[in-house]
C-alpha cells in the first residue's frame, strides 16, 4: 500500500490539467490542499492501531493486504466494516471522506461487467479484473464521473440537440475508443489518480453510443478538470484540525479522449450500462449510511457543546432538539446495517446491499440535512454569522474585549466558547459549509431518485393484500 507521501508525490507529478479561478494549475496548488488533507487520512491511518482493522483487508483476487477503499465487498461483514470505517473517518475530517466514489464504482462494475459477459460473451469482466489488480496493487484513488450535464432534461441522450450533453463514444478503433462529453458535480476529481466513468441513467437501444463505462488516468490527454474549491479558514496559531479541511467539485471535460480497450468495461450494451448506473447509485447510497450519520454526529456535537457552555444543556427544549438529531443519525446508520445484513451475494461474487434499506436511509438523510442545520442555528443563536474573525481574537488589542463579552458559564474559558462558535460558523456560514449542505441533499442522488428506486423495488402489492385480508375483500 502507498504511503501518504507517495500518494502526494504521484499527484504532484501528474500533468497540469486542473483549472481553478481562471488558471491552469498543478495539483500542489494551495487551493487543493483541503481535499488533499482529507484524502491523505485514508493513507495515514492504514497502519494506525485504532483504524487499521477497518481500513485494510485482503484482496479476493490476490490475497494481498489492501486498502478497504480498493476492495470488492464479498460479504455482509465487508459492507458493515466499510460503513463503520466511513463514519469514523468522517468524524476526523468534519464531513465527507471523499474516497468512497472510486470504491463504489469498482463494486458496481464488478457486477455489471460479469452480467454483460454472461449474456453477450464479451470480455469485460476479465479486463476489469486486470484493472482491479492494478487498482489494488498501486493503492489508487478514483473519482467516479457519473453525472452528465444532461442538457434538455425532457430529452433522452440520443434526442439532445447537442449530442455531447451526455458523454458518448464518437469513434471506435482497433485499439480503443474515443469519447466526448462532460461530467459535473464530480467530487475530488482534482486529487484523484483515476477517473472511472459510468452512465448516469437508464439507457435505451437508441442510446448505444452513450452506454459506456471506462477508466482513464485523471491527467489523460483531453481530460480537463475545472474545479470549484472550498475550504475552511483559521490562522495556524489557532491549531484547529477543522481548518485543514477542504473540498473540490469538478466539471470534468472529455475532449475527444482516447481509451484503450483494456480500460473499456462497457461499450454499447445499454441494458448493462443501465445496470452499472443503478449499481453505483446503490453502493454509494449505502456509503452514505456511514458518512451522513457522521455529519449529523458533528452537527449534534457542536449543538450539544454550545448548549452546555451556555448552561442550558438540560432544558427540555434543548433535549428534544438533540434527541431529534440523534434519532436521524442512528436511524440512517441502522438502515445501512439492515441493508448490509439483508444484502445478497451476486453471481459475480460481489455482495450487494439491500436496495430498499439503502435508499430509505439515504432518502431520510437527504430530507433532514437542512433541518439539522436549522436545529444547530437555533441552538447556537445568531453569533456564528457575526463572530469576530480569528485574527481579531488573536489580536492583543481586541482579544480581551472578545473574551469578556463572549463569556458564557463562569467555569468555561472564553476561548473554548469562541472555538466552539467558530466551528459552528464554519458549518453554517462558510462557503465550504454551503457546499456541504447542498451535497447533504443531492450527493449520491437527490431524494427524488431514492423515491424512484423505492417505488420501483418495494412490494406495495403485498401491502394491498394485507388490507384486502383484513377487510374481507376477495377477488
Amino acid at each position: 500500500m502507498r504511503t501518504v507521501e507517495e500518494y502526494r508525490n504521484d499527484l504532484y507529478s501528474m500533468k497540469p490539467n486542473v483549472y481553478v479561478g481562471g488558471k491552469r494549475v498543478k495539483r500542489d496548488d494551495p487551493r487543493l490542499r483541503g481535499g488533499l488533507y482529507v484524502m491523505s487520512k485514508t493513507f495515514e491511518l492504514a497502519d494506525h492501531p485504532d483504524y487499521k482493522d477497518l481500513l485494510t483487508t485482503r484482496s479476493h483476487l490476490t490475497g494481498k493486504k489492501i486498502n478497504r477503499f480498493t476492495h470488492i465487498n464479498q460479504s455482509a461483514e465487508d459492507l458493515l466494516a466499510k460503513q463503520e470505517m466511513t463514519r469514523k473517518l468522517c468524524h476526523l475530517v468534519g464531513g465527507c471522506i471523499q474516497r468512497c466514489m472510486g470504491c463504489d464504482a469498482i463494486n458496481a462494475l464488478s457486477i455489471a461487467t460479469y452480467a454483460a459477459d454472461m449474456e453477450h460473451g464479451t470480455d469485460y469482466s476479465r479486463r476489469f479484473a486486470e484493472y482491479l489488480k492494478e487498482f489494488q496493487g498501486r493503492d489508487l484513488t478514483a473519482a467516479c464521473a457519473q453525472t452528465d450535464v444532461k442538457g434538455d432534461r425532457s430529452r433522452r441522450p440520443h434526442e439532445q440537440e447537442d449530442p455531447d450533453m451526455y458523454l458518448r463514444v464518437v469513434e471506435r478503433r482497433s485499439d480503443g475508443i474515443v469519447v466526448r462529453g462532460a461530467k459535473n458535480c464530480i467530487t475530488m476529481s482534482a486529487v484523484a489518480d483515476e477517473i472511472i466513468v459510468v452512465p448516469t441513467r437508464a439507457m435505451t437501444p437508441a442510446d448505444k453510443d452513450y452506454s459506456v463505462a471506462f477508466a482513464v488516468p485523471a491527467d489523460a490527454e483531453g481530460v480537463k478538470i475545472i474545479s470549484r474549491t472550498s475550504s475552511l479558514r483559521a490562522p495556524e496559531e489557532m491549531n484547529m484540525p477543522q481548518a485543514n479541511v477542504g473540498d473540490d467539485e469538478g466539471f470534468v471535460i472529455f475532449d475527444d479522449v482516447f481509451v484503450p480497450w483494456d480500460r473499456v468495461f462497457l461499450c454499447g450494451e445499454n441494458k448493462y450500462a443501465t445496470l452499472s448506473a443503478h449499481l453505483f447509485a446503490l453502493f454509494h447510497r449505502h456509503s452514505y449510511t456511514g458518512c451522513k450519520p457522521a455529519t449529523t454526529d458533528i452537527v449534534m456535537g457542536f449543538g450539544a457543546l454550545i448548549a452546555e457552555y451556555s448552561n442550558i444543556y438540560d432544558k427540555h427544549n434543548i433535549r428534544e432538539k438533540l434527541v431529534e438529531l440523534a434519532s436521524v443519525a442512528e436511524l440512517v446508520y441502522a438502515a445501512g446495517i439492515a441493508s448490509a445484513i439483508n444484502g445478497t451475494k451476486t453471481p459475480a461474487g460481489t455482495f450487494l446491499p439491500n436496495e430498499i434499506y439503502a435508499n430509505v436511509g439515504r432518502r431520510y438523510a437527504g430530507l433532514n440535512y437542512y433541518h439539522e442545520l436549522e436545529i444547530l442555528a437555533e441552538l447556537s443563536g445568531g453569533l456564528p454569522a457575526a463572530l469576530p474573525f480569528a485574527e481579531d481574537f488573536l489580536n492583543p488589542e481586541t482579544r480581551p474585549y472578545i473574551e469578556k463579552y463572549i463569556k458564557r458559564r463562569s467555569d468555561v474559558p472564553a476561548e473554548n466558547v469562541y472555538r466552539c462558535l467558530f466551528g459552528i460558523s464554519n458549518i453554517l456560514c462558510s462557503s465550504f459549509g454551503g457546499v456541504q449542505a447542498v451535497a447533504g441533499v443531492h450527493g449520491g442522488g437527490s431524494p427524488v431518485m431514492e423515491d424512484i428506486a423505492i417505488w420501483r423495488s418495494y412490494n406495495f402489492e403485498e401491502k394491498k393484500e394485507i388490507a384486502k385480508y383484513l377487510t374481507g375483500i376477495k377477488e
